[in-house]
């Protein structure tokens, strides 16, 4: 094997695994995924579970991309919101600082949703802290049917934050490939 071959990145089947969706309304937040695990053509797992409570804070977490990575940044997560108690967008923040500029954490391939009755923000490893100005945020291969379905309830319904976001990602599976029906919600309050 030379050099070149060697050093060459290496073609793995791509991961598509996710679709999570976090509806805030009426003072709850929801954050219902998807259970589905694809890697190539192929189903590994129907009952994965991707979003949950934090241990320590009132916040829900939600993640996409590499299950390891995920949870790598999950548990990040966690000690940034255990360092500024209550201040969901400063932790946020301080993990997308570190997430941008640390090399081992730079390599992690996943995006995260986090939450509480007031705001949903979206976390990326390009230091992207984003919070929708409606409420509704989507990650994952089926984010996007999520997030229009979501939209579309929200503003033609009375329907509860954990109903949207049941119903939404039950329509999300019936178009993405990728986004199955074994839906798990988490709530606050």
């Amino acid at each position: 094997m030379t050099e070149a071959e060697a050093n060459a990145p290496i073609d793995r089947p791509r991961v598509h695994a996710t679709t999570v969706l976090a509806v805030v309304r009426d003072g709850r937040i929801a954050m219902a995924s998807d259970g589905q695990v694809t890697i190539g053509d192929v189903v590994m797992k129907q009952s994965a579970q991707k979003v949950r409570r934090a241990t320590r804070s009132d916040a829900l977490i939600g993640f996409a991309g590499g299950a390891a990575d995920a949870l790598a940044l999950s548990e990040r997560l966690e000690a940034k919101l255990e360092e500024h108690p209550g201040q969901l967008r400063r932790a946020a923040v301080e993990l997308a600082r570190d997430w941008r500029t640390d090399r081992m954490l730079r390599r992690l391939e996943a995006m995260i949703l986090v939450g509480d009755p007031d705001s949903v923000l979206v976390v990326s490893g390009n230091g992207d802290v984003i919070e929708p100005d409606d409420g509704l945020a989507a990650i994952g291969s089926g984010g996007s049917y999520a997030l229009a379905a979501a939209r579309a309830l929200s503003k033609h319904s009375t329907l509860g934050a954990d109903e949207i976001a049941r119903e939404s990602l039950s329509i999300a599976s019936e178009i993405c490939i990728y986004t199955n029906a074994n839906i798990h919600l988490v709530t606050l309050p």
